[in-house]
C-alpha cells in the first residue's frame, strides 16, 4: 500500500508590517544556515507575540517598545495553559529570548533606530537537581514495552538506542537505516545539534534489540515507498518528536519509579552513569555532541575506536556480557591500548597531560539548558 503523503499547508501571505519582519527574519535564518528544527521554533515563539500583539492593534515594528514588551512578559507570567498551570520560568524565557534576536536583526537592518528589546531581563532559571535513573531503575523503564507486538519491539528498541547512546529526540527521529552499522556497534549522527555530524558508539545490547526489531517489526510498519527511516509508526511514516516523547513519557510513568521525564532523562542517565563508570567528560562531551564544556581549553579529537572502548567499559548496558575486568580497570586498559609512543601518558581524569579536566557541573548544566529547550518546543 502506497504512503499517503499530505499536501503541504500554504503559508499565508503577511497582512502586517510586523508579520513581514518575521517572515523575513526566518528566511535570513535559513541563509544563514540554521536548521529546519531552529527556525520552526523561532517561527512558532515570535508568532504567539505577533499575535499577542496584532490582537492590541499593534502591527508596526516602530509601535513595539520596551513597555510593550515588559507588559508581554507579564502575559506570559500570568497566563495559565488549559490544565491551569503556569507556563514554567524555562518556558517563558524560551518564549521572551527570541525576541531579543528578533529586534536585534531588525535594528541591524535599520527598520529600527533603536532595539526595544536591548535591556529586557529574561526569568531567571531555577537549578533544580537534575533528573537521572539508577541502572536499575533504567531496566524497569526498559521492560515496559511489549515487545510481542510490533510497535513495542520498536519502542523496546527505542528507548535501548536512547540508554545506549545518549542522542538527542531530533537525532533519534531522523535516523536512516544507513546511519547504523550493527556489525561495527557504531552509529553516524548526520547534521546534529549546529549542523554538526560525529559517530558514537552503540551497546551490543541496543544493537541486538535494533537486530530484532529490523527483522520482525519494522517490515510490518514500512510502507512503499520506504524513505529509510529507522522507527516507524503504524502507519509507515516517521515518528514526531512530540509522539516520541509521549511514547517515551507513558513508559516511564508505567514504570512506577517515582521519577518523571521523557527522551531527555535517558540522555542525562547515560551520562551520569558512564561518569560512575569512570568515563572522563571529555569522552562523554564526545558521545553527547557538545561543542565544548570551556570556550578556554583546547580538546584533542577523540578517536571513535577509543570511544567505543570507553563506552563499552564504563556504560552498564553496553555489553549482552560483562567479562571480569572491572569499570575502572577497563578504562585503563582502553586508555593505555591507545597510548602513542614517546608520548606521556594519560590516565583517567586527565585524559590529556595540560589539558584540566572538565567539570562535571559544566557538563550537566549543558544538558539542563538542552532539557529546557526540548521541553519548550
Amino acid at each position: 500500500m502506497a504512503r499517503i503523503v499530505k499536501p503541504r499547508k500554504q503559508r499565508i501571505p503577511p497582512s502586517t508590517p510586523l508579520q513581514a519582519m518575521l517572515e523575513e527574519y526566518i528566511e535570513s535564518l535559513a541563509v544563514k544556515g540554521f536548521t529546519d528544527d531552529t527556525r520552526h521554533v523561532r517561527r512558532e515563539h515570535l508568532s504567539l507575540f505577533e499575535r499577542w500583539a496584532m490582537e492590541r492593534g499593534l502591527t508596526e515594528p516602530v509601535e513595539v517598545t520596551r513597555p510593550v514588551l515588559e507588559r508581554y512578559q507579564r502575559y506570559l507570567f500570568h497566563y495559565r495553559k488549559k490544565d491551569g498551570c503556569p507556563l514554567s520560568f524555562a518556558s517563558q524565557h524560551s518564549r521572551l529570548s527570541p525576541l531579543r534576536s528578533w529586534f536585534r536583526w531588525m535594528t541591524r537592518q535599520n527598520y529600527l533606530l533603536h532595539n526595544p528589546a536591548s535591556e529586557i531581563e529574561l526569568p531567571r532559571l531555577p537549578k533544580p537537581l537534575p533528573r537521572v535513573l539508577t541502572a536499575s531503575e533504567a531496566e524497569i523503564v526498559l521492560q515496559q514495552p511489549e515487545v510481542g507486538d510490533p510497535v513495542g519491539l520498536r519502542d523496546r528498541a527505542m528507548l535501548e538506542v536512547f540508554y545506549s547512546t545518549g542522542m538527542r529526540r531530533t537525532e533519534l527521529v531522523n535516523l536512516k537505516l544507513y546511519d547504523v552499522d550493527r556489525a561495527a556497534g557504531i552509529v553516524t549522527i548526520r547534521e546534529g545539534k549546529g549542523r554538526k555530524d560525529r559517530v558514537i558508539p552503540i551497546g551490543e545490547r541496543a544493537v541486538a534489540w535494533l537486530d530484532k526489531y529490523l527483522d520482525q517489526a519494522r517490515p510490518q510498519l514500512a510502507t512503499e515507498p520506504d524513505d529509510m527511516t529507522l522507527f516507524l509508526t503504524v502507519q509507515g511514516e516517521p515518528l514526531g518528536r512530540t509522539t516520541l516523547s509521549y511514547v517515551i513519557r507513558q513508559y516511564v510513568e508505567a514504570a512506577q519509579i517515582g521519577k518523571r521525564g521523557a527522551c531527555h532523562l535517558f540522555r542525562h542517565t547515560m551520562a551520569t552513569l558512564m561518569l560512575e563508570g569512570g568515563a572522563d567528560i571529555r569522552f562523554i562531551q564526545q558521545m553527547l555532541g557538545h561543542a565544548r564544556l570551556d570556550t578556554t581549553q583546547i580538546y584533542t579529537h577523540v578517536s571513535v575506536r577509543m570511544l567505543k572502548q570507553i563506552h563499552s567499559a564504563t556504560h552498564p548496558a553496553a555489553q549482552l556480557k560483562h567479562g571480569a575486568e572491572g569499570p575502572a580497570e577497563a578504562v585503563q586498559t582502553a586508555v593505555l591500548a591507545q597510548s602513542v609512543p614517546g608520548q606521556p601518558q594519560t590516565v583517567p581524569g586527565q585524559m590529556w597531560p595540560g589539558v584540566p579536566a572538565s567539570t562535571a557541573e559544566q557538563l550537566f548544566a549543558t544538558l539542563d539548558a538542552e532539557s529546557e529547550e526540548e521541553e519548550s518546543s
